[in-house]
This record gives C-alpha cells, sequence and structure tokens, in this order.
C-alpha cells in the first residue's frame, strides 16, 4: 500500500498530478484543491496518496493534507459516491467546510460539489453525520486537523479494496473480519485483502 509520496512535482493536468520519485513517475489523481497547494512545477512536494486496487488496474489518488484523505475515505464509503465525486466534493469544500455541513445536516452546502445533486447530498449527510463528532468552531478537525474515526489502519485499506472492486459495505466488511479472524494481527495488507477477496467471492 503506497501512502504517501515525496519527490519533484514533475508535471500537472486538470484532475491529476504527476510525482517524480527517484526518476519513477506516479500519476496521481487529485482534486482542484490539492493541485492548488502543490506549487510549482519542479518543486519538491510530500502528497498523502489513497491507493485504488480494481481488478484490471491500479490507480493513485492524491491529498495535500492527510485529513483530506481521511475524507475521502469516508465520502467513498457512501453509496453512490465515487472517487471522481468524492474529489469533487473535496475540490468545493476544505475539511473544515464538510464537517460542519455534516454535522450541522446542510445538504445544501454538500451539493456545491459538481456532479452531486439532492439526494445523494442527503445521503451524505445522514451516513456520515454520526461517524465524524460535533461540527468543529472552526480550524483543524480534531486533533492535528484527523476525521475524529479510525481510518488509515488494515481493515479500513482492505474493505476501501473491496468496495472498490464491487464488493456492498456489508459483504465487504464482513470478509475483511473473517479474513482478520483467520489470519490474526501480523497479517499483510496484501495478504489481508487476498484473503477477504476469497471469502466475499464465495
Amino acid at each position: 500500500m503506497i501512502a504517501k509520496l515525496r519527490g519533484l512535482l514533475d508535471s500537472t493536468g486538470i484532475d491529476h498530478a504527476v510525482i517524480d520519485v527517484g526518476g519513477v513517475g506516479y500519476l496521481v489523481g487529485a482534486s482542484s484543491r490539492t493541485l492548488a497547494a502543490l506549487g510549482p512545477v519542479g518543486e519538491a512536494v510530500t502528497i498523502h496518496t489513497e491507493m485504488l486496487v480494481a481488478e484490471d488496474s491500479i490507480r493513485l489518488v492524491g491529498f495535500a493534507r492527510a485529513d483530506e484523505r481521511d475524507w475521502y475515505r469516508l465520502l467513498t464509503h457512501v453509496q453512490g459516491v465515487g472517487s471522481r465525486v468524492a474529489l469533487a466534493i473535496l475540490s468545493a469544500l476544505e475539511p473544515a467546510e464538510l464537517h460542519r455541513a455534516v454535522a450541522t445536516g446542510d445538504k445544501a452546502m454538500v451539493a456545491r460539489a459538481n456532479g452531486v445533486g439532492p439526494k445523494l447530498a442527503q445521503r451524505i449527510v445522514n451516513e456520515l453525520k454520526d461517524k465524524i463528532g460535533a461540527a468543529p468552531a472552526g480550524g483543524p478537525i480534531g486533533v492535528g486537523g484527523a476525521v475524529a474515526m479510525p481510518v488509515g489502519n488494515m481493515s479500513t485499506d482492505a474493505l476501501s479494496a473491496l468496495q472498490n472492486l464491487g464488493f456492498k459495505p456489508a459483504e465487504a466488511s464482513a470478509a475483511v473480519a473473517a479474513a482478520e479472524g483467520e489470519l490474526g494481527e501480523g497479517a499483510s495488507l496484501d495478504a489481508l485483502v487476498r484473503l477477504a477477496l476469497r471469502k466475499a467471492a464465495k
């Protein structure tokens, strides 16, 4: 699992950047907010990443800040919110704004993002409201700007991988839990995902 890249900004596009790490160029999808925060081409950058594993491809999505990545993970666990829509939301709203919108039930704020209609905005608010805690008064979310939810651990990454392959949240969660129980705490993410895939496919 690639969690972070540090290198030189090689180039940027409308929805992606290329990060040169030791002569290898990594294509990273990103929100307009993240792309704007990276700075000029040729400069050193550090970008937090989420790896999307599909049957026929592996893609990276990048974020200027870790809390943006945390919100991306939360958003993509909502039914109907894929990577493109999640990035559109993060382009329109910074994490603190999104936190306040969800916590206060402000679906109109969420619907400002391209591709997000009123029904989807309402679903996002409904599904995430109980997971994020109270709305921040302003500034960072929780400690160090992190979403008040355990993210970034092995099971979360495995769950994300299965859902990106098309498994429903309940199916993915059950498969990952079963795989964790069988493999124990010392298992690698790769082994966990492979076993969870076999269990989910049964």
